[in-house]
């Protein structure tokens, strides 16, 4: 871009969205730090010199909580004592940084949970989040039995597609968000264990029987071919036994005149899996599992 179009750029631009981000939950952290730390300043610094800038809109993640369990709150950033991978240190970095320019810059800073499919048509760009589990499933459907993986009691927090879409977008128009962090969590999300039985139902028709130990499960995706065999990130299972919830009260007097609502997880999911299910032989939709 030459400096005259830049010019131009900067003089025009009233709203800034920051998507970009390299969600990987097995990046390397050099890789992640540079994409979502660098990058991060790199925008944080162009939007700056903005002189109409109304509202910079920033995509974190309700996941910079790391491993701090418990009530996950929108008013707190807290750097917790440890991280479940570099995905989640790198975005915390990255919000800490986004926090600093509040003061001076309207800023709305959006930690969305797991993202799913769109809630009617199940539709989606890639498999990845929740469709690990699907992918896994799907081919161990030819088993007699499929197992539980590890004995949880914690709850899973997967979002729509159009349930964010529509929220953010209400949010950049809407001044009470200015100067917020709000979570786009789902405010009455499953057990973990509820889902998964759902989604084997779904696939196979049957329910799953008896439970495969979790550390046999971590040791086994170890071996990249068994990874790359049954379409999962070893790091994915790290989210079967976190026990958080997330406080949207925030977000939730936000949205309170808006009809904005988050579908119910369990309700939905047969699209989901029908979508999955139409696209699962197209590689462009699968995550390269290294």
């Amino acid at each position: 871009m030459t400096d005259e179009s830049l010019q131009q750029v900067r003089e025009q631009v009233t709203v800034v969205w920051h998507l970009a981000a390299l969600y990987d939950l097995a990046v390397p952290r050099d890789i992640a730090w540079k994409v979502n730390v660098h990058g991060t300043q790199m925008v944080n610094e162009f939007v700056q010199t903005l002189p109409r800038i109304s509202r910079y809109m920033y995509f974190s993640t309700a996941y910079i909580a790391g491993t701090r369990e418990g009530i996950l709150r929108e008013d707190e950033l807290i750097r917790p004592s440890g991280f479940k991978n570099y995905y989640e240190e790198t975005k915390f970095e990255a919000e800490l940084l986004v926090e600093e320019i509040k003061l001076t810059i309207p800023t709305t800073i959006i930690r969305p949970g797991i993202v799913r499919g769109h809630s009617v048509t199940g539709e989606t760009i890639k498999f990845d989040g929740p469709y690990f589990f699907i992918n896994m499933i799907e081919n161990l459907k030819k088993l007699p039995v499929i197992p539980y993986v590890g004995k949880s009691s914690a709850f899973i927090n997967v979002v729509p597609i159009d349930f964010i879409i529509k929220a953010v977008v209400y949010f950049s128009e809407n001044k009470r968000a200015e100067g917020k962090t709000l979570h786009l969590t789902d405010p009455n999300p499953h057990p973990v264990e509820e889902v998964y039985r759902h989604m084997v139902w779904e696939i196979t028709g049957k329910l799953p029987k008896g439970r495969f130990p979790l550390v046999l499960a971590k040791k086994g995706l170890d071996i990249k071919f068994i990874r790359q065999k049954l379409g999962v990130e070893k790091e994915t299972l790290d989210y079967l036994t976190w026990s958080a919830q997330f406080n949207t009260e925030v977000a939730k007097e936000v949205l309170k005149d808006s009809d904005i609502e988050c579908a119910d997880f369990i309700d939905s999911l047969p699209s989901m899996i029908a979508f999955y299910q139409l696209h699962k032989k197209e590689n462009h939709y699968h995550i390269q599992i290294k």
